[in-house]
């Protein structure tokens, strides 16, 4: 009898794959229009990142669906929850649940166990103190009773497997490219460390290893149809994949690093829409000006603009791979639901004086490098695709493109008037 993955059980239940076959379709619906992925050629749930490979029953597609950006969202986590009674292999303790040691006999114990995931599409990942780290772990308020040095209790959101073409770091605190190498390395080590931990134990053959990154680099995504503005490469704009499928990128693009150095027009998707006519007139001239704004826009006085970090041409990402602390992991931005680390500084760095305290949800990538200055930094994401794969920021914190834009304008200062947030959250629901 043939071997049916969990991945495409899902897909089947979430009506995205086409009658008769196993070909996933190219485009689909979400909140504000449809997402599209161009790939080189159909895709096939053959591939090995849509096969369990351990043991739960996960597979790559279990928690990067393209349905959802690629990525997960609460509302297909619930969807799945209620479909399975909670025993689908989304739900697995290990990772799925707020911690490991919580008891779910039953639906009720069950659901309560999921929260995080089924409310804001968070996994948890552990990762301890590097043990030559530049501080210490002095406290845990941790409402689970679980993490400890050992293991701390991280919530993040599943990065899309898609626009890796755009990519200079791995995973959301950059521990995959610690090492030389190149992307395509790195997202090899990715796929081996989230097979053994995800999966449980699985161990990858240099087929199936092989066969999931090129997979992933092969796939483009970004919205292609928005509600209000239509096509989003209509009228001489230049959404939609293919146009990001031709886009250049290599590390370090367009930044002081290359002799043209940094441009902040990172943008330029929506020019020829400043003068729209026409039924759509009004979004497509909205979108313009958002694009603008987020090119142009300065803030902090006049030193910075969104593009300084999404640097990255018609991508967002940031090309020489920084990370940066936007204090999303503050105390005073603690959720009740998520553990509270107070870590202290032994040796001073070149911001942490020795004997500095720190409060977070979340270090960052501190637990990788293992200095006080990188407490609570994280990668630039890419932006593109992103009205299929709302929460935004590494931890759910922010629910609609809305909430984005709200938390930068307060947290920077930027003073944006209410039209201009309106343009801004146009332009980002239409990469």
């Amino acid at each position: 009898m043939r071997r049916v993955s969990w991945a495409v059980v899902v897909l089947a239940a979430l009506g995205v794959i086409a009658a008769g076959g196993h070909q996933l379709p190219s485009a689909f619906s979400n909140a504000t229009g449809e997402a599209r992925t161009l790939a080189p050629a159909a895709i096939d749930t053959g591939n090995a990142f849509f096969q369990p490979l351990g043991a739960n029953g996960r597979a790559c597609g279990t928690c990067h669906l393209p349905s959802d950006g690629w990525s997960l969202t609460p509302a297909t986590a619930q969807r799945l929850f209620d479909a399975s009674d909670g025993r689908h292999p989304l739900f697995r303790p290990r990772d799925g649940a707020n911690a490991p040691n919580l008891p779910d006999t039953t639906t009720a114990e069950r659901r309560a166990a999921h929260s995080l995931l089924l409310t804001r599409g968070v996994i948890r990942v552990g990762l301890p103190i590097p043990p030559d780290a530049d501080f210490t772990l002095e406290g845990v308020d941790d409402p689970y009773g679980f993490a400890s040095a050992k293991e701390l209790s991280l919530y993040r959101r599943p990065l899309p497997s898609t626009n890796l073409a755009f990519l200079s770091s791995v995973m959301w605190d950059g521990r995959e490219s610690r090492t030389g190498g190149s992307i395509a390395a790195h997202l090899a080590q990715q796929a081996t460390g989230a097979t053994d931990g995800h999966a449980q134990g699985a161990v990858l053959s240099d087929e199936q290893r092989q066969a999931i990154v090129a997979f992933e680099r092969s796939l483009v995504t970004t919205q292609s149809r928005d509600a209000l503005a239509d096509d989003l490469g209509a009228a001489g704009a230049h959404g939609g994949p293919q146009a990001l499928a031709e886009q250049a990128f290599f590390p370090g693009i367009n930044s002081s690093r290359e002799p043209g150095g940094f441009n902040r027009r990172v943008f330029s998707l929506f020019g020829d829409w400043a003068q729209a006519a026409g039924a759509f007139a009004a979004a497509r001239q909205a979108v313009a000006r958002g694009e603008q704004i987020f090119n142009t826009h300065a803030f902090a006085g006049g030193n910075f603009t969104c593009t300084t970090c999404h640097n990255a041409p018609n991508a967002g990402s940031n090309s020489l791979g920084k990370m940066f602390d936007l204090g999303l992991g503050a105390e005073s931005r603690r959720p009740p639901d998520v553990p509270l680390y107070t870590l202290r500084c032994v040796r001073a760095g070149q911001a942490s004086p020795s004997g500095r305290v720190v409060r977070t949800t979340d270090p960052g990538a501190a637990l990788v490098t293992g200095r006080c200055d990188d407490i609570g930094r994280f990668k630039v994401p890419t932006l593109r695709g992103l009205a299929a794969r709302a929460p935004y920021f590494h931890n759910g914190s922010a629910a609609t493109l809305d909430d984005v834009v709200t938390f930068y304008d307060t947290r920077f200062a930027i003073r944006l008037t209410p039209g201009e947030r309106a343009d801004l959250v146009a332009f980002l629901r239409a990469l």
